[in-house]
């Protein structure tokens, strides 16, 4: 069966004036339009493309590429709010995404992005949007642990830290004091578990902890000397913040990096100022 909002490779099974026929192996079809068509292609070839809902109900297929699929979170701006719910940019020419007013929390407005997760409407076989995420995360039963690599998805902002969806599977929060580069709403960041807690809670870093870190960080920080020309203007003394907005890194982790890559032998630092000692 060919199901909307989901991609699908299909065969060419006839041509109209309208565009392509495709079909699966069942015998369902659905239309490509002529705008949509790539050159170069000829009866039974096989096309990957994603299939949706006209105004007129119709499945439709595109070569196009949206934003997002069933079953993905993404962070996606509204276009446009109706009596009934808003309308979310979907990435598609002439096709936007429904957020019916159930499925919010609180209002939203035009202009700005939310996270939301798209599914499948059991009554039309539409994509549709939700905000609302208990369906499909749990804390009750964890499958990860404490120093484990994961994905986390930002999905809201407060004044402690960001609530993340970690391996869309989890609910986890990384704080601010964790955090030394900008990020926003809807980001996919690689993470680690810091710590979990007797509720089941997941505390998130986006460093590693421990020696592991370090080493990382050091990477990082040869890796950006060398970008840098051999010397960066920042050291022993400089501002924490100077120092986050240079590496990405705390001025703890700046540090211990910056010991590590001098115990080598690979960098020098003083009061304000980190070299590289590879010859160029």
């Amino acid at each position: 069966m060919i199901h909307a909002g989901r991609y699908h490779t299909l065969r060419i099974a006839r041509v109209s004036s309208h565009g392509l026929y495709l079909t699966n192996n069942e015998g369902d079809d659905v239309l490509l339009p002529n705008r949509f068509i790539p050159s170069e292609c000829g009866e039974g070839d096989a096309l990957r493309v994603f299939v949706y809902h006209d105004s007129e109900g119709r499945l439709i297929a595109t070569t196009e590429q949206p934003l997002a699929a069933v079953g993905d979170f993404a962070a996606l701006r509204v276009k446009d709010k109706t009596p009934h719910g808003a309308f979310l940019d979907w990435g598609l020419s002439g096709k936007d995404l429904f957020l019916p007013n159930r499925n919010m929390i609180g209002g939203v407005v035009i202009g700005q992005k939310y996270l939301v997760r798209l599914y499948e409407d059991n009554r039309t076989g539409r994509t549709v949007a939700t905000m609302h995420f208990g369906a499909v995360l749990s804390n009750e039963e964890l499958s990860v642990k404490e120093g484990d690599q994961v994905e986390a998805i930002l999905a809201s902002a407060s004044e402690i830290g960001y609530r993340a969806i970690v391996n869309r599977r989890h609910w986890g929060m990384l704080y601010r004091n964790q955090i030394f580069r900008p990020v926003e709403i809807g980001e996919t960041l690689t993470c680690y578990v810091r710590h979990i807690r007797e509720d089941h809670r997941i505390d998130l870093s986006l460093q590693q902890q421990g020696y592991d870190e370090v080493k990382l960080a050091a990477e990082k920080l040869l890796s950006l000397l060398r970008d840098a020309g051999g010397c960066m203007p920042i050291g022993d003394r400089s501002d924490p913040t100077e120092v986050s907005r240079l590496t990405g890194m705390s001025k703890k982790v700046f540090k211990r990096s910056a010991g590590l890559l001098m115990k080598r032998g690979e960098a020098t630092i003083s009061d304000n100022e980190i070299k590289s000692t590879e010859k160029r």
